[in-house]
């Protein structure tokens, strides 16, 4: 397994961090005026590490977590979760469920168009795709012959409202290879991905990623955060006209992590979580962000408005067309 070289490192800190891992957790000295974490340990019964991780769609007190990541073993799993003054999430409810099997599963776990899960697979560079219900990949998509370096470890799509709206984006460990990917639907429900475009190149052995919203404390301009896990920290970057991180702006958001994997935004709260590989397999929800506008999630625009929209083509000329096939 990829971070087998790694583990050394992790036995000397959870020797030193056993009592209480997240005391080591250090905010950025921009950041820390603005922003607290909280620790809510591991999730009961769910095996470790841990990998990707987000909120079951439609159900804003399930959370949808990766157990046994990275091996062929590796599964999504459900648990409910608490929430607390002013609705963050606070702890959990019940214990790990088995919600579909994700062999290789790792830092990124999310919904994308047409309600599809999309589940990173390392170290064996490929993509599954779930429908609604199924308890196994439905799809599942070889990147090396598209071109990406092994091997692939999270993706997330850019959320309405910000540069780049729509497009898919992948990242790759440890080189920090970010992608943009071009896909398309394929009739059955699931989707292709017909190129990938190479952008940059991140520090740090980049796992998963978000997007946060200009007007945050400390966020001027819309930025990514990014887990690195190799590194121990999360980084945060201002992102350009397309929706892709830009290196040189680059700050330091958390340090003194151990294993840094998934990353979500709570759609109620507007909570950053993460999850860790390694590290007592934890998550930790950190505090302080603006929730979501409208009190929800932003959307991702459909494959076909991204192409209108694109071209030029007004959502009333969209709309339009719709009626003249009725």
């Amino acid at each position: 397994m990829r971070k087998d070289l790694m583990m050394v490192i992790f036995f000397v800190g959870v020797l030193v961090l056993a009592a209480d891992p997240a005391q080591a957790i250090m905010i950025g000295a921009e950041f820390a005026a603005d922003y607290e974490f909280t620790d809510l340990g591991s999730v009961p019964s769910l095996p470790p590490s841990y990998g990707g991780l987000t909120l079951l769609q439609g159900d804003p007190n399930t959370l949808l977590i990766g157990g046994s990541a990275n091996a062929a073993p590796g599964a999504l799993y459900t648990v409910g979760v608490t929430r607390g003054a002013d609705n963050h999430i606070s702890g959990f409810s019940g214990v790990a469920t088995f919600f579909a099997a994700a062999p290789f599963n790792d830092g990124g776990v999310v919904f994308g168009p047409s309600g599809v899960l999309f589940a990173s697979q390392w170290p064996v560079n490929k993509l599954g795709q779930y429908l609604p219900g199924s308890v196994a990949p439905d799809k599942v998509i070889d990147l090396v012959p598209l071109g990406v370096a092994s091997s692939h470890a999270a993706i997330n799509f850019v959320p309405a409202g910000f540069s780049g709206a729509g497009q898919m984006k992948l990242v790759s460990w440890s080189g920090g290879q970010f992608y943009t990917a071009e896909f398309s639907p394929d009739g059955a429900g699931t989707f292709d991905i017909t190129s990938v475009t190479h952008e940059t190149t991140l520090p740090g052995g980049p796992e998963g990623f978000v997007y946060i919203a200009a007007g945050n404390a400390g966020f001027p301009v819309d930025s990514l955060l990014l887990s690195e896990w190799s590194a121990g920290k999360v980084g945060a970057y201002e992102i350009d006209a397309d929706g892709n991180p830009i290196p040189a702006s680059r700050r330091e958001f958390l340090s003194e992590l151990s294993g840094a994997e998934g990353a979500f935004i709570d759609p109620l709260t507007g909570d950053f979580l993460f999850s860790t590989f390694g590290g007592g397999d934890r998550v930790v929800v950190v505090r302080g962000f603006l929730p979501p506008d409208q009190g929800g999630e932003p959307a991702i625009p459909e494959p076909s408005s991204i192409i209108l929209l694109a071209a030029g083509i007004s959502a009333a000329s969209v709309f339009s067309q719709r009626l003249r096939r009725i």
